[in-house]
């Protein structure tokens, strides 16, 4: 049985991370040995992996989904930080709110809630 996945993301300046996941996301740093540092929290999380030709709606496959239970107050923040929001906050028609925005590593991560 599969107990953790964990999504590895290369990066010359850890400390970029930093805004983006900890600040705006609210993940706590769990590790930091200098060449990696890991955000995570307490929760118990599913674990999935996607496979997919397209992201929904004919956009591109994000690199990464995360979930959240304030998808507009994170998407506000994310916008007043300066991130680049390359898919506006939108409800689809398959029950979830969600934008995709472009992390500090260039990363495409799609922020969503389940309606």
């Amino acid at each position: 049985m599969v107990k953790r996945i964990v999504a590895n993301i290369k990066a010359e300046d850890l400390s970029k991370a930093d805004v983006f996941y900890h600040d705006i996301l609210g993940l706590e740093t769990l590790m930091n040995h200098g060449w990696i540092k890991t955000f995570g929290n307490n929760e118990e999380a599913k674990v999935q992996i996607s496979f997919a030709t397209q992201g929904g709606n004919d956009t591109e496959v994000p690199d990464l989904s995360i979930e959240v239970d304030n998808v507009d107050e994170i998407y506000e923040k994310m916008n007043n930080s300066g991130f680049e929001i390359t898919y506006q906050l939108t409800d689809e028609d398959w029950g979830v709110r969600r934008f995709f925005v472009i992390d500090p590593f260039g990363k495409l991560i799609n922020i969503l809630s389940h309606q």
